[in-house]
């Protein structure tokens, strides 16, 4: 850190870092709320069990919610680092800043309407999270990071939050809706199938597009295709028990996996390319 550095941050400079580590806080404070903590009710709980893992065909396991503390080391990583004066100054991170810092406080605000009982507002509130990842994204993919260390700082946790949000999604618009029509949890195979199946293109047509940034692209892999495994274990190995829906969850994770390694190898061979082209112009 420098003293120049510091001078060339300004005032609305330092404001917007700060905003961005208070939101990263209580977005985790939120967390461990609806996790049990502070006398907040456990997700699965509230709301008499709508969310809960065996609410309905395509709910995941309750270990596929482990991935939220990795979502949010990598957001705390992000709050960090943005708030350092050097680091802090990279465009790719001011690009995401916001969008980034509305996601983490939608969160906190999906977990209290979800505590509150209002399932109409939660699925709204995740719609908000989805589109504050997805400008996020957009901006990402405008360039390719300078760095690994640039791209593990900015492009992971949009990666790894987009990609678990879209599934958690898919999951909670399921739940709330089998709620409204007062389904058993086993009801609606072929359109829990039906689901996954587009959820799958939708993974697919995602990765394809973010594959300007391999980081991005697998950290959004990673967490999609996890929630989608743990969909499939559920059905397989828990209850409501379904192995078509089961196996057709599993086929959709590997399909975005294979996908994202053909993209993104087809990606770094383009920039090689356009690097190689450029060498030869100059």
């Amino acid at each position: 850190m420098t003293m120049t550095v510091e001078r060339e941050i300004s005032p609305w400079g330092v404001a917007e870092r700060a905003l961005v580590a208070v939101g990263a806080v209580l977005a985790i404070v939120g967390a461990a709320w609806g996790s049990g903590a502070f006398g907040g009710t456990p997700i699965e709980e509230a709301a008499d069990g709508v969310l809960a893992s065996d609410a309905t065909l395509l709910a995941p396991s309750t270990p596929a919610f482990g991935v939220w503390s990795v979502i949010y080391a990598a957001l705390a990583l992000f709050a960090v680092v943005q708030a350092l004066p050097t680091f802090g100054s990279s465009p790719r991170l001011r690009a995401v800043a916001w969008p980034v810092l509305a996601a983490m406080l939608l969160n906190a605000a999906w977990i209290y309407v979800v505590q509150r009982e209002w399932l109409a507002a939660s699925v709204g509130v995740l719609a908000a999270i989805l589109v504050a990842l997805g400008v996020a994204a957009a901006r990402l993919c405008r360039a390719r990071p300078a760095s690994l260390l640039v791209a593990a700082v900015s492009d992971a946790p949009v990666g790894l939050y987009l990609g678990w949000a879209t599934v958690a999604t898919v999951a909670n618009v399921t739940a709330v809706g089998a709620w409204w029509l007062g389904a058993s949890p086993g009801d609606g195979m072929p359109a829990a199938v039906g689901v996954l199946v587009a959820t799958g293109f939708l993974g697919i047509a995602m990765v394809r597009d973010l594959s300007v940034s391999p980081v991005l692209a697998w950290t959004t892999t990673a967490t999609f295709a996890w929630g989608l495994a743990w969909i499939g274990e559920g059905r397989l190995h828990g209850t409501p028990e379904d192995a078509v829906v089961g196996w057709t969850a599993i086929g959709a994770a590997g399909a975005v996996v294979l996908t994202t390694a053909i993209a993104t190898v087809a990606s770094q061979v383009r920039a090689l390319r356009w690097a190689r082209r450029q060498r030869e112009r100059g």
